[in-house]
């Protein structure tokens, strides 16, 4: 891995649940040496990327990150566009409701609105998305090309849950039948218990640029209720679309056989 890899691969390690973190856990998730981790904390620490806690002298994410984010946000509004779409969503089915943006070659977890409802699904904002694993990416890799869902599926897909599908033709099977009725459906790939539902959120070309889902207790979804998430999950990711583009686009120009 270069040594660009080996910062990005750090600064991936913090999360909502673990914002700041100690050099030796730091060395030790990232599989480094404690030499080579202080090191390139220090170099991202000098392009404020990181900074250290004065109390515990942990490791956090630093305020340039958030100048960075300021910047891409101005030019690519997603998740702002998105928000009260969300809102919507979320009060409409009194479910949580959150949005997974793909870059890099994963979906990222922009934009969360939990439930209301004391027993709920808690997603992160930040969280990465499998995408054999989860609705939104089989959302994704419905309306995404040909050649990139092929490139996914050839890869050993790891399992989450004992109900996680890692079988290559049982994921294509489900990405056939999200890209037929617009929306994919994953009962505790992920995470037990949890039933979500998702449809892809369409760019200017016609493909997924990410996808908006709809987590609930599995407990509270039957066939009806996961029928009416599904239209209005389409509906709402149609809208994001609609104004994140400028246009309404119902359908992608190519779809995986």
């Amino acid at each position: 891995m270069s040594t660009v890899g080996k910062a990005a691969s750090l600064l991936e390690l913090f999360s909502m649940a673990e914002p700041e973190i100690g050099l030796s856990e730091l060395a030790r998730r990232a599989n480094l040496n404690k030499a080579t981790t202080r090191r390139l904390l220090v170099a991202l620490a000098e392009h404020r990327l990181v900074e250290q806690a004065a109390g515990t002298r942990h490791y956090r994410l630093g305020a340039g990150l958030s100048r960075l984010a300021r910047i891409r946000d101005a030019n690519f509004p997603f998740a702002r566009i998105a928000t009260p779409v969300l809102q919507d969503l979320a009060a409409a089915t009194g479910e949580t409701v959150h949005l997974s943006e793909f870059s890099g070659g994963a979906l990222f977890t922009v934009g969360v609105e939990l439930s209301a409802q004391a027993n709920r699904v808690n997603v992160d904002a930040g969280q990465i998305l499998p995408l054999h694993g989860t609705a939104s990416g089989i959302a994704f890799l419905a309306f995404t090309t040909p050649d990139f869902v092929a490139a996914y599926l050839a890869k050993r897909l790891e399992a989450f849950t004992s109900h996680t599908l890692t079988a290559r033709e049982k994921v294509a099977e489900q990405v056939r039948l999200a890209a037929e009725r617009g929306y994919s459906v994953s009962a505790q790939g992920y995470s037990e218990g949890v039933h979500s539902i998702a449809a892809p959120v369409l760019g200017p070309d016609g493909h997924a640029v990410g996808a908006l889902s709809v987590a609930a207790p599995l407990s509270r979804v039957d066939d009806a209720v996961a029928t009416v998430q599904g239209e209005a999950v389409m509906r709402a990711a149609r809208e994001i679309a609609a104004r994140l583009n400028g246009e309404p686009l119902t359908r992608a120009r190519s779809r995986p056989s």
